[in-house]
């Protein structure tokens, strides 16, 4: 396979180089290659109304979030200090007062 990276406009795998930029065969969208390598390298999470999310934020919870494993819930509205930021399926690292080390999403946090 290419290792040449996905049209960003229609996320066509058969993009091709061009002098100093990509193009996708498929809609025609061309792209400079230094944006592109930019693009790869950061990873942007937001939280669940768009804010970027970084190292070291307060955010809290904007839903009832059961505890895998237990009977308890994480609350609405509980608040979580110093978050990491990870890969894998969990976006944010954190430990929680009364519930101990846990992965969260994005997507049921509000930044503070």
């Amino acid at each position: 396979m290419s290792s040449l990276p996905k049209c960003p406009q229609c996320s066509s795998e058969y993009t091709y180089e061009d002098g100093d930029n990509y193009v996708c065969p498929e809609c025609a969208h061309e792209w400079p290659k230094v944006a592109a390598a930019v693009a790869e390298d950061v990873k942007v999470i937001r939280d669940a109304v768009g804010n970027v999310l970084q190292d070291g934020d307060t955010v809290t919870v904007v839903k009832d979030l059961k505890v895998k494993g237990s009977s308890s819930v994480v609350k609405v509205g509980t608040k979580v200090k110093n978050i990491r930021l990870v890969d894998g399926d969990h976006d944010i690292d954190c430990k929680i007062d009364g519930f101990g080390q846990m992965g969260l999403k994005s997507e049921f946090v509000k930044k503070v």
